[in-house]
């Protein structure tokens, strides 16, 4: 059966304290050349991973803002897509989340009385602080077009917070890093159960779905794919799926990712 693999970022692809993808080269390009589509699932923004995949000389599908969007190279696999939006000269589309505008409508109103400092409220310097990232890396990260990322000074209200949210029909998903304001018909399985079923169509057969994360908000898209993967966390830990079989690895960030690329070529 023809694979296509979804793969969280930050802890999983890249290492979470430097970034490197040093370690997940080797399989990325061995899921290149045997045809597998390798669809970044991640919280980042689109300019982010348009850097990332210019980086690597890929172009492939990825999904955006935990699960905002799902974006489409046009004449991917020399296919058309005419049933999905287009975005740019570049790509189709499908939009799950919400603008960002009003993300943040909710986000300033609440912002002082939570004590909230999402990616809005912070300069670059502030972002670079929080997040490792160099200076053109952190301008990326700040171009937002779905969702806010932010930390909480007392952690203890996050459920509170939770429920202002729904009022307005947004939710809140952890991250490795930061807690993030979504749109509440967003998350990243939601966007995966899409982009199956996009593949599916168009290269008109049935996908077998693999998925590697590390974090709270991969949990969505672990619970969804044919065979879930959790990567060890930068804290030793593994996240609690209710997904009934799935694997995981014995190291951490990219070296994990290789780690079970490779068992799943040569076993699946």
């Amino acid at each position: 059966m023809k694979k296509i693999v979804f793969t969280d970022l930050d802890g999983t692809f890249l290492n979470h304290d430097d970034y490197s993808y040093k370690e997940s080269l080797e399989s990325l390009y061995k899921l290149i050349e045997n045809d597998i589509p390798i669809i970044f699932t991640t919280s980042k923004t689109r300019t982010e991973v348009e850097e990332l995949h210019n980086c690597l000389k890929i172009n492939e599908p990825f999904i955006v803002e935990n699960g905002a969007a799902i974006f489409v190279p046009k004449g991917y696999k020399n296919l058309q897509y005419p049933f999905l939006e287009s975005f740019n000269e570049k790509y189709y589309y499908y939009k799950l989340g919400e603008d960002y505008r009003i993300i943040l409508e909710f986000y300033n109103n609440f912002k002082n009385e939570y004590s909230l400092k999402g990616f809005s409220s912070m300069n670059n310097e502030d972002i670079q602080n929080i997040t490792s990232l160099d200076e053109q890396r952190a301008k990326l990260a700040s171009k937002r077009d779905f969702t806010e990322p932010f930390i909480i000074k007392d952690e203890t209200k996050i459920e509170k917070l939770k429920k202002e949210a729904l009022d307005y029909g947004l939710t809140i998903t952890k991250g490795g890093r930061f807690y993030h304001l979504i749109g509440i018909n967003q998350d990243k399985g939601k966007a995966v159960t899409k982009a199956i079923g996009i593949f599916e169509q168009q290269f008109n057969r049935k996908l077998f779905s693999i998925a590697l994360g590390d974090g709270e908000n991969d949990l969505p898209m672990l619970e969804v794919v044919d065979l879930p993967i959790a990567i060890k966390n930068h804290k030793g830990l593994y996240v609690q799926t209710k997904a009934k079989e799935f694997l995981k690895s014995t190291y951490k960030g990219s070296k994990g990712f290789k780690e079970m690329i490779t068992k799943c070529l040569e076993k699946y």
